[in-house]
């Protein structure tokens, strides 16, 4: 039995020993053969895995449409192709480099700084042409074989009106910037539209919607030889503004080729019914890459056709601010409201002589409350500004709306300012002198508003001190109301002064509409003192004086209210008031025939005798009520 066993320890250890021997030979060849391949051949296999691979090209999600208040397309997208330039493999892209610039006519200089796409992943494509041409679109058609890191991508592209239409309050889009992308955390890649400015980027997270992408299997070429997924798109979600298409018609065109504003909305809900601003640039340009060339001349045109003037111009209010002066007297209580002023043209206050704008014709001889807003006189208002005192005034226009932003759903909107002695004590360091007061008075000094506010502080107080928020998205939350209440006296003073402007031969009434009870104020503002011209100093832009004119309709519980400014338009009666005048006329007879449309509709609705028809009759109402022997002889020739 020993024997045995004896045999059994010695056979195993042999074996063993071999196979130990073949283990280690393998272990060294599988060494030797891991090291070839991760070290002497490692650029092959890697360059033979490159050929091989899964490529995602984006599916472009359509931007929702812009409709105005009544579901009438504002904005719209137009099918169109970008060349996407595929990166997945550096050195085939920077060999077919000078086929592309060649066959698309993009310099060689461009198209590498576009290939190299600084910040962004080697693996994304990037678009190098945004709009591409027939003839581009064939040339990428032709050459799939021999380039095949070109593609054709389907994109949206924007589609506005013509000749600025609603431009500034749209805004417009643009190719996304490298730092939109950091930022975005992975929404945004090279070759996407976002919202630049006006409503396109106030509601781009609304607008844009979700891109899609397709991932498609491709050979050691390049070329396509297989789809593995698709993800479609999901369009972006369309916007109702407040706008009323009729009603900007007829805003756009009143302005016509003038420099300035109109805004027009309703004082109670703060719907803007109307915003236009001129010049204005095509937002059209910015659909595609626009040109650097361009944008450049845009910026540096000395007609600033990039400044939405509805709620960026700030400039001085002049006359209109007598209503806010107005308000301001009468709520304050400072002054009596039976105060009566002389007006010979002129008035002296500390050594200074303040010109009226009947100087030199006489004046406008005893003045009470109601006649200087019916005449505009500033001599009045001179007086009650030197009583009220520039604080006292600086915080009634301020709680009536000015010198703040309104809150408009635009980017961008500038403030305006109300000057006060804490103001200039704080900014320019300096103390406020009583004179200065004078001219803040009417409208003038360091008094600076845009449209938008006027419109919006005018419609409050004629609501009695309800401001409501101004907003364009018709569908979107309920806008927030601010109130500095006003007595009923105060407004019904300020409603029936503004309605003498136009209706009882006021500085208006060339703008008087029969049948409508258009009320409104005028201003003319200067833009150098007198102080300045007499000295003689050299102007470095036109002085003519700007024209304004805010009204509303009716006088009692109005529906509209109206803010106009023409830049240099000398007179607000002449060249602001009869804009106001066109649109409150379009408002009131667009209102007119939907109540006629309604009534027609009614009456098609009842019987000869007034009566209810049964359902689905009503295409016969007019004939189906009366009498058989009546229906016969009006169906007769």
């Amino acid at each position: 039995m020993s024997h045995w066993i004896g045999n059994d320890n010695k056979l195993p250890q042999g074996r063993l020993a071999i196979a130990s021997y073949f283990v280690v030979c393998m272990i060294v060849l599988l060494c030797l053969g891991f090291w070839k391949l991760q070290v002497l051949d490692s650029e092959y296999y890697s360059q033979l895995a490159e050929r091989n691979r899964i490529r995602a090209i984006p599916i472009m999600a359509p931007r929702g449409r812009i409709l105005d208040r009544e579901g009438r397309v504002l904005v719209d997208n137009s099918p169109s192709f970008s060349v996407l330039l595929l990166r997945d493999d550096p050195n085939l892209v920077n060999e077919s480099l000078p086929a592309i610039s060649e066959g698309l006519a993009i310099p060689p200089e461009e198209l590498e700084e576009l290939a190299v796409a600084k910040g962004i992943p080697k693996f994304q494509p990037v678009v190098i042409k945004p709009e591409a041409t027939p003839a581009d679109i064939a040339f990428v058609e032709a050459h799939r074989a021999d380039l095949p890191v070109l593609e054709l991508l389907m994109v949206h592209r924007r589609r506005y009106p013509g000749d600025g239409f609603l431009s500034h309050v749209f805004g417009y889009v643009g190719e996304v910037s490298q730092q939109q992308i950091e930022r975005s955390g992975g929404r945004f890649r090279s070759g996407d539209f976002v919202g630049k400015a006006g409503l396109e980027k106030q509601y781009n997270d609304i607008l844009m919607g979700t891109n899609g992408f397709r991932r498609v299997l491709v050979n050691s070429l390049g070329k396509e030889v297989g789809r593995l997924q698709q993800k479609e798109a999901i369009p972006g979600k369309p916007i109702q503004l407040t706008i009323d298409y009729d009603l900007q018609l007829v805003a756009e065109s009143s302005l016509g080729d003038q420099k300035g504003a109109v805004v027009a909305l309703h004082p109670r809900t703060g719907e803007v019914l109307a915003m236009a601003s001129h010049p204005a640039p095509d937002p059209n340009l910015f659909a595609v890459r626009i040109p650097r060339e361009e944008w450049q001349r845009l910026n540096e045109d000395p007609d600033h056709p990039l400044l939405n003037r509805a709620i960026q111009a700030q400039l001085a209010p002049g006359s209109v601010f007598k209503i806010i002066m107005t308000a301001a007297m009468l709520e304050s209580k400072v002054i009596p409201e039976d105060m009566t002023v002389y007006c010979p043209g002129y008035a002296d206050f500390y050594g200074r002589t303040f010109k009226c704008h009947m100087y030199g014709k006489g004046g406008h001889g005893l003045v009470d409350l109601h006649k200087a807003i019916v005449q505009s006189c500033d001599v009045f208002f001179y007086n009650v500004g030197k009583r009220l005192g520039i604080d006292r005034i600086a915080f009634y226009a301020t709680q009536l709306g000015l010198g703040r932003k309104t809150g408009i759903d635009l980017p961008a909107e500038e403030g305006g300012l109300i000057p006060s002695s804490e103001w200039k004590r704080r900014v320019l360091r300096q103390r406020w002198y009583a004179g200065e007061t004078i001219s803040v008075a009417v409208g003038q000094g360091a008094t600076v508003t845009t449209p938008l506010q006027l419109a919006y502080s005018i419609g409050g107080i004629i609501e009695g001190g309800h401001f409501v928020q101004p907003h364009l998205l018709k569908t979107g939350p309920a806008p927030i109301g601010q109130t500095f209440p006003l007595s009923e006296h105060t407004t019904e003073v300020i409603r029936q002064a503004m309605f003498g402007v136009v209706n009882e031969g006021g500085t208006a009434a060339a703008v008087r509409l029969d049948g409508i009870e258009l009320c409104g104020k005028t201003g003319t503002a200067q833009l150098v003192s007198q102080d300045t011209l007499r000295r003689g100093v050299t102007p470095k832009r036109t002085l003519t004086d700007n024209a304004w004119f805010v009204g509303y309709a009716p006088r009692d519980n109005p529906e509209i209210v109206v803010a106009v400014l023409v830049e240099h338009g000398v007179h607000g009666s002449t060249a602001a008031a009869p804009i106001a005048r066109d649109i409150v006329k379009a408002y009131y007879d667009k209102k007119a025939a939907r109540e006629k449309k309604q009534y027609v509709v009614q009456f098609r609705q009842q019987d000869f005798n007034g009566r209810p028809l049964p359902e689905g009759d009503s295409g016969a109402a007019p004939v189906a009520g009366l009498p058989a022997e009546k229906r016969a002889s009006r169906d007769r020739p």
